[in-house]
């Protein structure tokens, strides 16, 4: 069976393990090895550097450093996949911190552990950003094989509707939870649909909320004109 790594195992590199697990042999490091996960195959660094294709899941504020630091110990022939919620920063690290025969492919899978055990309309997107080995068409039918739908884009124009989406949709949920949102005994749908939004971003880390907010460049546009508009709905309403 064919091996390939795994850099980070967070959450959502959890996730991504099950995924990859259907196909390859993963071999898996990460600085905190966890021990309740006696079935992952836990290694050191320099293995995981000697697979061909190598995944990178690790928070989007770690990233840089993480690329930097094994730049310098792969090997012409390999790929490099990061799985990072925003587009724009990864990419333009990767391109500029990897030699020009390491192959290069962006995706942002868009879902996280909670709507990957509940939904199964998955949604992938992904760039050809270096593709040096012709590794993309390969993966990108990998992934449609597990079920998900996969979505090549740019990765200006995925940061450009992701903070429309994304950006706005985590926003809503923490403002939501900061203000004390809670059950009560006359919920209506569409109050219980915004406790599910409060769940679901906020079972999320703090971190992947600031990373979410600060990393994709067109996120602070759109939480402006989410609060401008909210002022004007309370001008409207003592006109």
């Amino acid at each position: 069976m064919n091996s390939v790594g795994i850099i980070g195992f967070g959450r959502f590199g959890k996730i991504l393990l099950n995924i990859l697990q259907k196909g390859f042999s993963v071999s898996v490091y990460d600085t905190k090895i966890e021990s309740s996960f006696s079935n992952v195959n836990f290694q050191d660094l320099n293995f995981v550097l000697k697979q061909k294709t190598i995944f990178v899941s690790v928070p989007i504020c770690n990233f840089e450093s993480v690329i930097q630091n094994i730049a310098p110990k792969l090997n012409e022939g390999q790929t490099i996949i990061d799985v990072c919620s925003v587009k724009i920063y990864p990419i333009d690290v990767m391109v500029n911190n990897l030699d020009k025969s390491i192959g290069i492919i962006g995706t942002h899978p868009m879902f996280g552990p909670d709507s990957y055990q509940s939904n199964k309309k998955l949604k992938m997107m992904l760039n050809k950003t270096r593709d040096v080995h012709n590794q993309f068409s390969f993966w990108k039918q990998y992934f449609k094989d597990q079920g998900i739908q996969t979505l090549e884009m740019s990765a200006k124009d995925h940061d450009l509707m992701a903070s429309k989406t994304q950006g706005v949709t985590h926003f809503l949920g923490r403002m939501l939870k900061e203000f004390g949102i809670q059950k009560t005994t006359i919920d209506t749908q569409g109050f219980r649909d915004l406790l599910d939004l409060v769940d679901q971003t906020c079972n999320d880390t703090w971190e992947l909320f600031k990373d979410l907010q600060l990393y994709n460049p067109y996120t602070r546009e759109m939480i402006d004109k989410l609060k401008k508009s909210t002022e004007k709905i309370d001008k409207k309403l003592k006109c």
